[in-house]
């Protein structure tokens, strides 16, 4: 259980979440939605651990979490990845998508084998793009990149922050199969953040709202249709 408990973060004299707290089993996909500026994307970076909140504190598998950023221990970092809704500025524009991929094996002394192949050609990249650099490739194709590193180091939670906004359809239902998939196989946590809610009903076992800027998300409860599988 990745469990966020009684989280305030402030921007200057702004309280965005005022005592949220949140709790995001494994083996499940649990939407968060909400209008834009509720918080949404602050509580993601507060539960991977990227963001030091002004209060609370934040659990995983039962160990409290005794940093942020870099603070945090490697094999706490490396337990949660976030996918960001903007790819490029969540990459190094220097950098070809095979390295973007290859990144936290890198950093973590890791060959990577054939694990970057594999992972590309399970979001849909081919080699040719895996040679190109971010601004060579689509939104969409350097999405796919990114939802790759995100998998390398098979965390056990996995948080998509708005990750299909702006996408095409037929890109947004590969990607969102592709985690299916990887929640299926590893039983993983999926943290699925959106404002589209038709795409939350279709996803999410369960779902919770933020309703604006210091609010309390509800309790998740079962989505009113069964999830994609597509």
């Amino acid at each position: 259980m990745l469990r966020a408990h009684d989280i305030t973060v402030r921007y200057g004299r702004r309280t965005v979440l005022d005592r949220v707290s949140f709790d995001l089993p494994p083996a499940t996909v649990v939407g968060l939605g909400g209008p834009s500026g509720c918080g949404k994307s602050t509580l993601a970076r507060v539960m991977a651990m990227m963001l030091r909140p002004a209060g609370g504190s934040l659990s995983l598998d039962g160990a409290p979490v005794p940093g942020w950023r870099q603070r945090a221990p490697r094999a706490m970092r490396t337990r949660v990845a976030l996918l960001y809704q903007q790819p490029r500025l969540a990459v190094d524009p220097k950098l070809r998508l095979r390295e973007i991929i290859a990144e936290p094996l890198a950093a973590a002394g890791r060959e990577p084998g054939r694990l970057v192949e594999e992972l590309a050609a399970e979001v849909g990249l081919t080699g040719d793009l895996m040679r190109r650099r971010p601004h060579e490739v689509s939104d969409g194709q350097l999405q796919r990149a990114c939802l790759a590193r995100a998998l390398t180091l098979e965390p056990g939670y996995l948080i998509c922050d708005e990750m299909t906004t702006m996408l095409d359809a037929s890109t947004q239902a590969h990607l969102v199969a592709v985690v299916n998939a990887y929640r299926d196989r590893t039983g993983a946590g999926v943290l699925a953040v959106s404002h589209d809610q038709a795409l939350l009903e279709r996803w999410a076992d369960s779902r919770a709202e933020l309703t604006g800027a210091g609010s309390r998300p509800v309790t998740p409860s079962p989505s009113p249709a069964p999830r994609s599988r597509s």
